[in-house]
């Protein structure tokens, strides 16, 4: 699977576990060895870092033995590089959305295109509830393709007796997942021939094409075994909630407009279930940054009923230099081209909220913002807050990484984050007037979204377990 969060031994687990230092090694210079001896002198370049990584998962899960190899595609699917598997026993294809525009297109058809190139001659594939016309193209891929595709009914369905499937994973859109897993996973069970399967529930007669572009999957009773796996079912990074006394932080790598509603939907849900301060003194915080080809307006403005104080922009660098952070540089982009991206992204935010109006009451009406401020000699902080013509109703800042952004926003309130430096070193009034905030609220609420590496960063800063 892919990206990972903090080390990239996660992309390559056997039995869940990422593999262990030795086995990556070991396997890395095999593999790296193997393409030096045998590359093409005239074309004498190594495979890219994703299709490497691919190459070395392949070779790894041959050397060990598995007995079953689960494969998520990259980007797209028809000429992603791991759909060199001419055989799979099952396939799946989730809930669609648009991304990767550069690559796979711009609309939902073009996407669902090349999603479909995973489907193979007479293995079965299944998909979820999509709309109309991408799912029209999903049964047309897999008619040319001869490939038996399957619509799998809701979650609901199979919920017999009184009985709810409790997910390990929060969101509604996780049933939608869930769904789909159960379908591959009976499928390739009982290709293997494994017996009690979870008896098929009684069908009405045709009920399974009424009015569907294609037909719906069985409905079956799941196993005890099936039940367990959706219920212990851990996924860092996708709707985790991390409680840490007065600070709360909310991670969920979302980088689609899709996704990004449904993380709204669950934010909101999780923060309203959560024990709210009698005094009302609740502070929320959204820590955002987006990477590549994604339109971040329209991602910030969906993020917008969530009502933040504060806006925390920064790039995916946990510190500033990440020499010691092999796993999480980033070669393809520069700390300079990030920090643009993420004052573009204050930018718009700013826009944002004014089209939207209102005023907090406890910025004083003669405040100006006045853009990109120095930073300080002694910390390197570099705090910036976007000109206004009037004051805002949520500032926005922009740190250069990660450690910083998270200790200003923590204000020592998390155990785990050392205390920001002095506040001479946010010499702004509207970050010193959000440090007192943050400083005095009840509950701090922080959606960390917008990139997985993002939320990468954040869990290997606030978990260094991770980094172990």
């Amino acid at each position: 699977s892919s990206p990972h969060l903090v080390q990239v031994r996660e992309r390559i687990r056997i039995n869940g576990r990422p593999i262990s230092k030795e086995l990556f090694s070991k396997y890395f210079w095999l593999v790296y060895n193997r393409l030096e001896e045998t590359k093409d002198p005239a074309h004498a370049s190594m495979p890219a870092y994703f299709r490497f990584l691919t190459i070395m998962a392949f070779h790894v899960f041959l050397q060990e033995k598995v007995d079953l190899a689960v494969v998520e595609v990259g980007i797209g699917g028809a000429y992603d590089c791991t759909n060199i598997i001419r055989a799979p026993v099952v396939c799946g294809v989730s809930s669609l959305g648009i991304d990767h525009t550069s690559i796979l297109g711009d609309t939902m058809e073009k996407i669902a295109w090349q999603k479909g190139g995973i489907f193979k001659p007479g293995v079965p594939a299944f998909t979820v509830a999509q709309p109309e016309r991408p799912l029209e193209v999903l049964r047309d891929r897999a008619w040319e393709r001869k490939c038996p595709l399957y619509l799998c009914p809701e979650l609901d369905a199979f919920e017999g007796d009184h009985r709810a499937l409790e997910l390990g994973l929060a969101g509604t859109h996780q049933r939608s997942n869930a769904a789909l897993a159960l379908q591959l996973a009976r499928t390739w069970l009982q290709r293997h021939g494994c017996q009690g399967l979870g008896e098929v529930k009684e069908v009405l007669p045709g009920a399974e094409l009424a009015g569907r572009l294609v037909p719906l999957a069985p409905v079956f009773h799941p196993t005890d075994a099936m039940i367990q796996g959706l219920r212990d079912t851990e996924w860092l990074g996708r709707t985790q909630v991390l409680p840490r006394g007065a600070v709360t932080w909310y991670l969920d790598g979302a980088h689609t407009t899709s996704s990004i509603q449904a993380c709204v939907r669950w934010f909101r849900q999780a923060a309203l279930n959560q024990d709210n301060p009698h005094d009302g003194s609740e502070v929320r915080v959204l820590l955002f940054n987006a990477t590549g080809d994604r339109d971040t307006a329209a991602l910030l403005k969906l993020l917008l009923p969530c009502h933040f104080d504060y806006a925390v922009f920064c790039p995916n660098f946990t510190e500033v230099s990440v020499a010691n952070n092999a796993d999480q540089q980033n070669f393809n982009v520069t700390l300079e081209n990030a920090l643009t991206r993420c004052l573009e992204n204050q930018r718009t935010w700013t826009q944002l909220l004014e089209e939207k109006g209102g005023q907090d009451p406890w910025l004083p009406a003669p405040l100006r913002a006045r853009g990109l401020l120095q930073p300080a000699p002694t910390r390197g902080t570099l705090l910036l807050v976007p000109p206004a013509p009037r004051p805002l109703n949520s500032p926005a800042l922009v740190f250069p990484c990660l450690a910083q952004a998270l200790r200003w926003v923590a204000q020592g309130r998390d155990p785990r984050l050392a205390a920001p430096a002095p506040m001479g070193a946010h010499p702004h009034p509207a970050a010193s007037s959000g440090a007192v905030l943050l400083q005095d609220a009840a509950t701090i609420r922080v959606l960390v979204t917008g990139s997985l590496h993002l939320v990468g960063g954040v869990l290997r800063l606030l978990d260094p377990a991770l980094s172990q």
